[in-house]
């Protein structure tokens, strides 16, 4: 008998993915393909983008079918639209995986679903960190573009976020990718600048943290470390003192949301969120009864599985 599939694709900034899930929302293919970035630049234009993700998508569900063993009858496809569940967010780089999902959703005379990437996020949290299991919780998006702490309210076939704070001007991953490239790092940093900061800790600098009930402001100490790195100080130091103002001013960010709210499940999601200086000091920074929620590490970067488990958990129009 024939195993069906369930699809999702989404086209981010930075990464190319396709999921397929089957019938019992097991996942059969998570493939991803990074778009290449020039040494010393601090990202792609949007133009570059849409141009790597036309070349690299039709390989890459290639290949997601393939992982699959014996050809799949695809059931249904979700793709990401935009980053955010707002009007006015909008990217053109997800036009690329939502035009494929729109001709395969025609094609095959099957259901198309479109969530934002950050939905896509966090469904893929919630895929791998099945032991959430309340209805109405706390997502914490930091990745390259966002910051952002959202309340979550889910049914089965239905989610709405509602924002509860975030960053006022750049975001975390932005912080940490622009002092990573004055450093001299490759972008994206934030991997080398986790591991940079592994050597700068316990005589790491201060940046101090602006945090304004659950709102952020990362400008601020992003010119701190520009000036620190301008001194002269150490880059491993500067490195860590970066790693240490994110996970303060996230702690608070959290602290404050959940203090408004009354809820204390908190899922953490994006690229950001893998950090590991994050996860192991985040706990004793917030209260006792607040429970933080991870992902598996390799659902935290850009990925595609939300979008196939939202196809999947998605009854048939």
């Amino acid at each position: 008998m024939p195993k069906l599939a369930f699809m999702g694709i989404d086209t981010s900034c930075y990464t190319t993915s396709v999921a397929v899930m089957d019938e019992a929302g097991k996942l059969l293919a998570d493939c991803r393909r990074p778009l290449e970035v020039k040494t010393g630049s601090r990202g792609l234009r949007q133009s570059e983008m849409v141009f790597k993700h036309t070349r690299a998508l039709p390989g890459l569900i290639s290949e997601a079918v393939r992982a699959c063993g014996d050809l799949p009858v695809l059931k249904a496809v979700c793709a990401t639209i935009g980053p955010r569940s707002q009007e006015a967010s909008y990217m053109p780089a997800f036009l690329v995986g939502a035009g494929y999902a729109e001709a395969l959703a025609a094609t095959h005379a099957i259901p198309y679903y479109r969530i934002s990437h950050q939905e896509g996020h966090i469904l893929a949290g919630l895929w791998s960190a099945k032991e959430l299991a309340a209805n109405k919780f706390l997502a914490v998006h930091l990745s390259g573009g966002t910051t952002e702490i959202v309340l979550v309210e889910r049914q089965l076939t239905k989610m709405t976020l509602r924002v509860l704070g975030g960053t006022t001007d750049i975001s975390a991953g932005q912080m940490v990718d622009r002092i990573g490239v004055y450093l001299g790092l490759p972008f994206p940093a934030g991997p080398y600048l986790e591991e940079l900061a592994r050597r700068g800790r316990g005589r790491m600098v201060a940046l101090a943290a602006a945090v304004d009930g659950a709102n952020i402001s990362f400008s601020g100490p992003e010119t701190q470390a520009r000036r620190l790195v301008e001194a002269g100080i150490a880059p491993e130091q500067i490195a860590a003192a970066v790693e240490e103002c994110i996970a303060e001013s996230v702690a608070r960010m959290i602290a404050a949301a959940c203090q408004n709210t009354g809820i204390t499940d908190v899922l953490l999601v994006g690229g950001v969120t893998a950090n590991a200086y994050l996860k192991e000091t985040l706990p004793a920074r917030v209260a006792k009864e607040i429970r933080l929620f991870y992902p598996d590490p390799r659902l935290s970067p850009d990925n595609a599985v939300g979008c196939a488990y939202w196809a999947w958990r998605s009854p048939d129009d």
